[in-house]
Formats: structure tokens, C-alpha cells, sequence
């Protein structure tokens, strides 16, 4: 299996696991301010909403994806990241924001923000391909929206 994702019916899965989507909710929707409140009001730990709150999504959530956010370390060469973007642009993403940090040790840290509601690939077929271009050193995936 190639994907780092599975359907699960939660009826399998520990009852913390709602309970972070629940405290991601509420302080999505603005009826707490703070990641503390959240939490008691869900009836978890901070610990457990950290350690899971990028990586649990309703079913409703995922389908709605709309945003990317990728770590990636290129090498310090004249066309890296111009290879990355033509590379997502070619997959029919947009970028959304792009921020590289000044160049360290011949390598350098790249920010990328996508809208991948238009992607015609899975973001894992997108990041194998980001980590196969020759410029690149590593990809990460930071977060979905």
C-alpha cells in the first residue's frame, strides 16, 4: 500500500481521537480562544491535541481539503525552485505563499503554502515527485487544510 492515508470507521479507534477533532472545531469556529479551553471543553489533554491534531480529520474535513503546506530542503543551485514550481504548477496546484530562508551549508529551507483543490495527483504521488527532483534534499508534509 502506497499511501500513508486509510478510511477507518471510528467506532475502532480510541475516543481521544473525536475528541481532537472536536477541539480543533471549536477553536476554528472562534468559541474559545485558546488551545487550553479547547481541550478542557473536549475533555483532553494538550498533549494528546498537539500529538494528533494534524494527523485526525472527519470524514467531511478531508473531502474539503483545500491546502497544503510543504517543508522542502533543496539544494543551493540556480534553478531548484524553480524546478518545484514548475513541478506543482504542473500538477495543477496554486501556490498560495512561498518563503525560502537564505542559503546554509550549500542548502536551502523553502516554505510552500498550496491550493490543492485542483490537483490531479494525491499529495502523496506529489511529494514522491517533489523528493525525486534532483534539486531536492527532503520533503514534509506540514500540515493539510
Amino acid at each position: 500500500m502506497s499511501s500513508d492515508y486509510l478510511i477507518v470507521n471510528k467506532k475502532i479507534l480510541p475516543d481521544y481521537m473525536e475528541k481532537v477533532i472536536e477541539a480543533r472545531n471549536l477553536l476554528e469556529t472562534k468559541e474559545v480562544s485558546t488551545v487550553t479551553e479547547a481541550v478542557a471543553r473536549a475533555g483532553i489533554s494538550r498533549n494528546t491535541y498537539y500529538k494528533y491534531k494534524d494527523y485526525v480529520f472527519s470524514q467531511h474535513e478531508a473531502l474539503v481539503s483545500r491546502h497544503a503546506v510543504l517543508t522542502l530542503i533543496l539544494k543551493d543551485e540556480a534553478g531548484s525552485l524553480s524546478s518545484v514550481i514548475s513541478t506543482v504548477t504542473e500538477m495543477n496546484t496554486s501556490i498560495l505563499t512561498i518563503s525560502q530562508a537564505l542559503p546554509v551549508a550549500g542548502k536551502a529551507n523553502v516554505l510552500i503554502t498550496l491550493d490543492i483543490s485542483g490537483m490531479k495527483c494525491t499529495i502523496e504521488e506529489l511529494t514522491k515527485i517533489l523528493k525525486n527532483l534532483p534539486a531536492t534534499r527532503s520533503v514534509h508534509l506540514d500540515a493539510i487544510e
